[in-house]
């Protein structure tokens, strides 16, 4: 059976350190849109993944989550020889700091040849991310490739740019992701990353800035003020639900696939980012 929500990005098994300055890790899963289908598929959508990870244990162990959580795994490639992406995560003083592992992975190697085109045309929304398009020029092609493959067969299609500076130069990241956020009908932008990318301040001068790209739906998150959503017509800012945050990280994937279920079965994007915040 099709998946409404398709979300096609690159999955990191992750390695968090248990105690600080200790050699200690506790395994987990990673990468924005992986998080972003499970949270999907958690407030009751329709979800599967696209994209490609290597035929080892971790690459195992991501189609045993997925297929766990309920989310269709047949667009997603287990490549044999291949190797899935990681990240290590250490807590110090300063906070926590990120290393990667992941040139070379299955899902850098991802090519436009590889895109299921079936299941996006079966689709009823497509997620992708800057960061898929930061990790190997195949990869940034074959995610254009399917938000146009989805736009001409009239699939929604939403991009967050989760900007990674360490993944590549800000002129180029903004060259390329606001290229692709003009085939994007749902923007899902964080504050700081808009920031840099758009070079305006403000939310509403933000939000002015994807809508006038052709985005139909800006999702702007706001950290703990909550998130602006703007439409042509109208703009709210909807207010968080005040919680003492032990870790942010993945909080943005949370939200995309907890406002992308909520929009998919209201078709109100206010009432999803009530949902979502």
């Amino acid at each position: 059976m099709p998946s409404d929500i398709l979300c096609f990005g690159e999955a990191l098994g992750e390695f968090n350190q248990t105690i600080p300055r200790e050699p200690t890790y506790l395994f987990g899963f990673g990468g924005d849109t992986s998080n972003c289908a499970i949270a999907a598929a958690r407030s009751g959508a329709s979800v599967g993944v696209i994209g490609a990870v290597g035929d080892d244990t971790f690459g195992r162990a991501f189609f045993d989550l997925w297929q766990a959580e309920g989310i269709d795994t047949g667009a997603m490639r287990l490549v044999k020889g291949g190797e899935t992406g990681l990240y290590f995560v250490t807590h110090g003083p300063e906070g926590h700091e990120f290393a990667y592992r992941r040139a070379g992975s299955a899902a850098a190697q991802f090519t436009s040849a590889d895109l299921p085109v079936t299941a996006i045309r079966q689709a009823k929304v497509l997620h992708v991310s800057g960061i898929s398009q930061a990790i190997s020029p195949s990869a940034s092609a074959a995610v254009r490739m399917a938000m146009a493959e989805a736009r001409a067969d009239g699939v929604a299609v939403s991009y967050d740019t989760n900007l990674r500076l360490r993944l590549w130069p800000l002129e180029r990241a903004r060259e390329v992701t606001n290229a692709a956020m003009r085939l994007a009908d749902i923007a899902l932008p964080g504050l700081d990353d808009a920031r840099q990318l758009t070079g305006r301040d403000t939310p509403d001068a933000i939000a002015d800035f994807y809508l006038e790209g052709g985005s139909k739906i800006v999702a702007l998150t706001l950290g703990r003020e909550g998130a602006l959503i703007a439409t042509p017509a109208e703009r709210r800012i909807i207010p968080s639900i005040p919680v003492g945050a032990v870790d942010a990280t993945g909080a943005g994937d949370c939200f995309d696939g907890a406002f992308l279920a909520e929009w998919l079965a209201t078709g109100d994007p206010f009432a999803a980012g009530r949902y979502a915040c």
